[in-house]
């Protein structure tokens, strides 16, 4: 299956593109490209509509194919476009908005809790959550606290790619036990937030995120949750 040109990884704001159609299997559409981020790391893929001349499709979600593949499944009752068409791909802007906001804030929890390994998460568009390995936490008002004068700071967020030997070499930048970074391209993203010579959070990462910590809005953890002898679930909402 051939791979997709993965627009939205130097682009996290790119909301439309054009692109051919390369098969139509039972999972959803290939494209040779596209903007839509694929289901993975706890982040929600992207839905959107596929426009075509004579045509249009409803995509529910956009998953990952075999070996860099990205399938955009979808709806029930939309019919696919032809192969080798020309289509005008757009994501649903406010949906993923939401999830690149959600998802910059795991990476501020993450900051607030050095050496500490993230275990799980989720991310959604009301709520959100990520476990750690923490057997004693903090209350959750300190981490609103902590989370909001980050929020508050409006740190730049920004990305540079490293090989993966260079990682394999810095193994602290990885944050995660459950989800391993994105490989077998021969590099790897790291997202930055702060200034380069002296980071808020380094590690790497394939999914979106703004610009800067500020268009994040109020952050507001509602509950800790225990999950085993030392796994602590962390719940976030964005009232704003």
């Amino acid at each position: 299956m051939p791979a997709t040109e993965p627009l939205f990884a130097e682009d996290s704001y790119l909301r439309d593109c054009t692109a051919r159609v390369i098969a139509v299997e039972e999972k959803g559409v290939l494209l040779d490209r596209t903007v839509m981020y694929a289901r993975s790391g706890g982040q929600p893929g992207d839905a959107g509509t596929l426009r075509w001349q004579g045509g249009e499709a409803t995509v529910a979600e956009a998953i990952k194919g075999e070996e860099g593949a990205i399938l955009h499944g979808l709806a029930p009752g939309s019919a696919a476009p032809p192969v080798g068409a020309e289509v005008q791909v757009a994501i649903d802007w406010a949906r993923r908005h939401r999830h690149m906001r959600m998802h910059t804030t795991m990476h501020l929890l993450c900051s607030v809790l050095p050496g500490i390994y993230a275990t799980g998460n989720q991310i959604g568009m009301d709520k959100s959550r990520l476990d750690f390995d923490l057997p004693e936490p903090p209350a959750k008002e300190w981490f609103t606290e902590k989370l909001n004068a980050l929020v508050a700071a409006d740190h730049p967020v920004g990305f540079t790619w490293i090989t993966e030997a260079e990682l394999d070499a810095n193994p602290t930048l990885v944050r995660t036990l459950s989800v391993q970074p994105p490989k077998g391209a021969g590099r790897v993203r790291l997202v930055r937030i702060g200034p380069e010579g002296a980071p808020v959070d380094l590690q790497p990462c394939g999914g979106t995120h703004v610009r800067s910590t500020g268009e994040i809005g109020r952050v507001e953890v509602t509950k800790l949750e225990s999950k085993g002898r030392q796994n602590r679930r962390i719940h976030f909402i964005l009232p704003e």
